[in-house]
This record gives structure tokens, C-alpha cells and sequence, in this order.
């Protein structure tokens, strides 16, 4: 057990070196801090080119160069110097930061805990110039290039405790070379170079956004993305989101920045969450790098001595933002970034028109693909009566072939003409044939298209009931269900808060929420949709979220997990035996709806192999 400290120690004041230390175990709390803080200087001194030196993990030496404006010789003392920056000089300054670096402490910690030195040359300086030490360091003539070199030794050599905590040189170097991954994919306009132990491990020329990430994340990221630049007022957010189908275990390969800073935030984290919710399988994580810019003064970037956290001013604003940004994205996936294509129309010469109808009438899965499926709950007409797969062919029907005899057949072969497949209104291709009475198996110009029947209609029905919904309560009040008998539980003061606070936004979301006293809420009524959820979870729920995000997102999830289910039901199952023309109206079907590259399950529902992938398997030109 530690020693109690004597009762009978006087107030005093800690001396200063004592003072810089206490510091810099908030900012330098491992090599890679020192990194961070670094090159963030580097970057608001207006570098173009970094150099980047590790040494043991960034344990023995931390050496950064950069091209910046330099510091006049007169102003490298206050360099080193605790609360003195270039960066802000008011609280107007402070409430509107539009650097990466502010609080003035970086160099002064750092050179509490370890050996550093500062050379740098402005641009109209003859030569450069040097301090050593600490602040009370001599500043003497140097030689170097415009710009400015910080060299830090032996971290926490006057601190052995704090060495101890340190991992393995292998794992302080790969947190080192995460930061500058991190700071060199918000800055592809700046040319970054990383080496350790003398050998070079990574360089990046100045180039876009697009060659930056490929090049940190790989070209697996870089094939399975999808650009995002959308804005709305002062916000703007842009980057690149990675498709559903290249999500990871991990959640290493997300990167978010606000203003140019790399930050984790719940309320910007769940917001990217929500909008793959119903395209991602199971616990996996999306990747993606996207930038935020604001209005410095709309974000508090001053909450956490590592800057990596910030708070905003209008949260929920930003949520829903970001939120529709990427859920846009998404929508618009490989099946249906060709756009929407026209209902298919059978020709009118082809005679099995007429037979096929008629079969199609008779049959289980044909009433499914009709304009009104059985299985459905709401009665057809309705406004819940979603179309189904099911359209007529003639614009597309010809090139089948068929025949009275072929249309009754489960598979009809055919040959489409060459200026059809290369048609880009029909991504998808052209059926070929059904495989087990699971798949679909279909040619395009690239080559063999494999779709999951019952996933692909699963999907189809799923964006089918969600539209049908949202036209329905469009541009009017949430419908509510009053409850008989008011449920009530006992809440903390937290909740209660909330509820009193967010009346108005409660109400929207289709919830009467109300405190009987100052322990106990009462929930007089819930949204129809969720008549028969448990109200006192629901209500918890919808508390959380509109004090974490300003807003909810629990109803729409909620929602769509009924009508995810429904349409599982509802989807066709395997083993149906459908004829061509059945295949090509769902490959028409998923053409045109949103996010068809996935069930709601986050399952892909097709696959595409090209004639280079089929060449390779039958060693053809080998």
C-alpha cells in the first residue's frame, strides 16, 4: 500500500519543472503523442513535404522535418515555452480554432520528458538556427534547409517510471505509424515520408484523396468504395465509404475528420453505423474515410487534452446529416448506380405472352411476383400493397426466343445479340438458367452473374414495404397508439431531464412521455407501428438516443426490423422453379431498387465472375 501522505504538508507551489512534467502526462503518453503533436505543428506552419524518423519505436529518437514557414530565431525560446503559441490569442480565438495544434504545451511537455532540439530557417533567414534544452536554452546559428526540424531523444529518460509502461518496440512503432497513416489521409495534398531504424517504410507523393486512401488502405478498399460530397448549409461531408460487402471483424479501417483533425466520436460513429445498419451482416464493421467541414465556431474541438474527441452545437443536426449523406451512398450500389431502369414490356409479337401469364397466374411464386402477393398481411390495394417482382417484357422479351412450349419450361436458353449486352441499362445481364432452385444464374458483358433468388426478393420486398411506409406518414403526424392503462417505471434524474427537455422531439417521434415525479416516468403513448414493443424499453431507448444524438434512431430501427421480418417471410423460398421470364423480371427489379447488392441481413445477393476470373479456373491461355 502507498504511504500515507503526512497531514502537517504545507500549500506550495510546484516548481515548474515538476509543473511540465504533470503536463506531459496528458499529451505524451506514448511515442506516438509525441508523433501526433509534431506533425500537427508541421501542418499549420503550412509544410508540403514531411520526413518522418523513428528510432526503437520512437522510444530513442522521434525526428521531424518539414518545408513550413520556419520560426524566427527571437521566437524559438518561446517555442519551448509552456502556454506560448502563434495559434490564439483571445477567446475569441479559442472559440473559433481553425488549427490542429492550439494549446501551447506540445514542445514544453515533450522537452520535460526528453532530450529535444529545435532547428529551423525562415524563409528569408540567411541560415537556420538551434535551441537545445528547454526554453532557457541557448539559441545558436545552424545549418539546414527553410523549415524546421525537431529532434526528440531518450522519451522519459528523466522519468524511468513512466518507461516502464511502454510496450514493445514493434507495438509504440506501429501506434507511430498508425498516427502518421491517420494524418497522411486527411492531407493527401502533402508529401509524407516514413522511416525506422534507417530503413524507409512508407511515401506518399502528393496526390487526390482517391490514390491517398488506396494507397494507405489498400486496393482492396480502393475497389469497393463509394464516394460521398454531399452539402447542406455550413456542412459539408466527403470522402469515400466502402461497400457492405468489404466490411472487416475490426473496426481499424474507419478514419473520420473534422475540420482536418482525426477524431473519435460516438455521435458521428453511430451516425455512419445507422445509415449500414440494414446492409451490414452480423457484428461486422464498414470502412471508410470521411471529413466533415464546418464552421469552426459549430464545434468545440477543446474536450480532451488529446484533441481527438469534439462536441458540437447543434448535434442532432449533424447526426441526421451525416447519417442521409452515407445513406444515400449505399442506396446507390453496383446493381443500381445505372440508374433506375423502365418496367420491361414483352413484345408484342412474341406468342407466349398469353401462355405465360396464365402460368405465371397459376403458379405459387408467380402470385408472389404479381402486383399483389398473398402472403402479405394488408389486404391488396392497400397502401401497404406493395408491386412485386413480376412486369410485362416487351421491351425486353424478344430476345428469349420463346415459344408457347418454352414458356412453360423452367429454363429457356437463349442468345442475346451483342448490341443488348452491352446495353449499361441492364448491369445485371440476362438469365441463363436456375441452379437447384437457388440461384440464378445470368450473363452480362463482363461475364456470369450469380443472384441468390430468395435474398434478391427478400431485398426487393424489404425497400418495397419501407417506401410504401414512408409515403404514408410523409408530410403528416406520426400516428400514436394511446395506451389503455399509462406504463411507468421508475427513472434517474438523467432520463427524467431528457424527457422534460425533449417534449417537442418526443412528440415527432411519436411518443407522450411524462414525469409523474421526480423519480418515475410514465408513457402514455408509443408510435402504431410499435403498439406491442415493451413500452418502458422502448421509451429507454428513445431517451438514449435523443440525449446522445439529438435525435432517435430507434423507431426506424425498430420499424424496420418488423418489416425486415416481414419480407423474409414474405420472399420467395428456394426450390421454386422459376421460368425465364420470372428470372429476368427480377433481375429488372433489382436494377431498380436501392441497396439490392444486400438482403436486409446484410447478405450479398449476387456475385459477379468475370471471363477473366472463368478463364483462370479452366487455365485458358496458360
Amino acid at each position: 500500500m502507498n504511504a500515507p501522505i503526512s497531514a502537517h504538508r504545507p500549500i506550495q507551489a510546484l516548481p515548474d519543472q515538476l509543473i511540465s512534467q504533470i503536463a506531459a502526462g496528458e499529451v505524451v503518453e506514448r511515442p506516438s503523442a509525441v508523433v501526433k503533436e509534431l506533425l500537427e505543428n508541421a501542418l499549420d506552419a503550412g509544410a508540403t513535404q514531411i520526413t518522418v524518423r523513428l528510432e526503437e519505436g520512437g522510444v530513442k529518437r522521434i525526428a521531424i522535418t518539414d518545408n513550413g514557414r520556419g520560426i524566427a530565431p527571437d521566437q524559438l525560446p518561446l517555442a519551448l515555452a509552456r502556454h506560448a503559441t502563434s495559434k490564439i490569442a483571445s477567446l475569441t480565438d479559442l472559440e473559433n480554432v481553425a488549427t490542429l495544434g492550439f494549446r501551447g504545451e506540445a514542445l514544453a511537455s515533450i522537452a520535460a520528458v526528453a532530450a529535444v532540439s529545435v532547428t529551423s530557417r525562415t524563409a528569408d533567414a540567411p541560415h537556420a538556427w538551434e535551441i537545445v534544452g528547454s526554453h532557457l536554452g541557448t539559441v545558436a546559428p545552424s545549418s539546414g534547409a527553410h523549415g524546421t526540424t525537431i529532434d526528440v531523444q531518450d522519451l522519459y529518460f528523466n522519468t524511468p517510471a513512466r518507461r516502464k509502461f511502454l510496450k514493445s518496440e514493434q507495438t509504440e512503432y506501429g501506434h507511430c505509424a498508425e498516427v502518421v497513416r491517420r494524418i497522411a489521409l486527411a492531407r493527401p495534398d502533402v508529401a509524407f515520408s516514413l522511416s525506422h531504424n534507417g530503413r524507409t517504410i512508407d511515401h506518399w507523393n502528393v496526390s487526390e484523396m482517391a490514390r491517398r486512401s488506396a494507397h494507405i488502405l489498400g486496393s482492396d478498399f480502393a475497389e469497393a468504395r463509394l464516394a460521398i460530397d454531399e452539402s447542406a448549409g455550413p456542412l459539408r461531408v466527403h470522402g469515400y465509404a466502402g461497400l457492405p460487402t468489404a466490411s472487416k471483424a475490426r473496426a481499424d479501417g474507419q478514419f473520420f475528420y473534422v475540420n482536418g483533425r482525426f477524431v473519435r466520436d460516438k455521435l458521428l460513429v453511430h451516425a455512419v453505423r445507422a445509415a449500414y445498419q440494414d446492409v451490414l451482416h452480423g457484428d461486422r464493421f464498414p470502412s471508410y474515410v470521411l471529413a466533415l467541414d464546418l464552421d469552426p465556431a459549430l464545434v468545440d474541438v477543446n474536450v480532451h487534452p488529446s484533441k481527438i474527441e469534439v462536441r458540437f452545437r447543434d448535434s442532432r443536426a449533424v447526426h441526421q446529416f451525416v447519417f442521409h449523406a452515407v445513406q444515400r451512398a449505399l442506396a446507390k450500389t453496383s446493381a443500381t448506380d445505372h440508374g433506375s431502369v423502365p418496367a420491361p414490356q414483352m413484345a408484342a409479337d412474341v406468342g407466349a405472352t398469353s401462355t405465360w401469364r396464365r402460368e405465371h397466374e397459376q403458379t405459387s411464386f408467380g402470385a408472389q411476383l404479381s402486383s399483389t402477393y398473398s402472403p402479405s398481411p394488408y389486404p391488396p390495394g392497400s397502401r401497404y400493397d406493395a408491386p412485386g417482382v413480376a412486369q410485362t417484357m416487351d421491351s425486353y422479351g424478344a430476345l428469349f426466343a420463346a415459344s408457347p412450349s418454352a414458356a412453360s419450361a423452367p429454363v429457356t436458353p437463349y442468345t442475346a445479340p451483342a448490341q443488348t449486352m452491352s446495353n449499361e441499362q441492364y448491369p445485371l445481364g440476362f438469365a441463363l438458367a436456375q441452379l437447384h432452385g437457388i440461384y440464378i444464374l445470368a450473363q452480362n458483358t463482363k461475364g456470369l452473374v450469380l443472384v441468390d433468388m430468395h435474398a434478391a426478393h427478400e431485398r426487393i420486398l424489404y425497400e418495397q414495404l419501407k417506401n410504401a411506409l414512408d409515403a404514408q406518414v410523409g408530410g403528416q403526424a406520426m400516428q400514436v397508439q394511446a395506451l389503455l392503462i399509462p406504463v411507468t417505471f421508475f427513472a434517474d434524474a438523467v432520463e427524467v431531464g431528457t424527457a422534460q427537455e425533449n417534449q417537442d422531439t418526443l412528440q415527432a417521434l411519436g411518443f407522450d412521455i411524462a414525469a409523474l415525479s421526480p423519480t418515475t416516468l410514465a408513457v402514455r403513448s408509443v408510435p402504431a407501428l410499435l403498439k406491442n414493443a415493451d413500452a418502458q424499453t422502448l421509451a429507454r431507448d428513445v431517451l438514449r438516443d435523443v440525449r446522445e444524438f439529438g435525435g432517435s434512431r430507434v423507431l426506424i430501427e425498430r420499424r424496420n426490423e418488423l418489416l425486415g421480418t416481414l419480407a423474409c417471410h414474405t420472399a420467395v423460398r428456394a426450390n421454386r422453379i422459376l421460368n425465364q421470364p420470372e428470372m429476368n423480371a427480377l433481375l429488372r427489379q433489382m436494377e431498380s431498387t436501392e441497396r439490392a447488392d444486400q438482403c436486409n441481413h446484410g447478405r450479398p445477393t449476387w456475385v459477379q465472375l468475370d471471363i477473366s476470373s472463368l478463364d483462370k479456373l479452366f487455365l485458358r491461355g496458360q
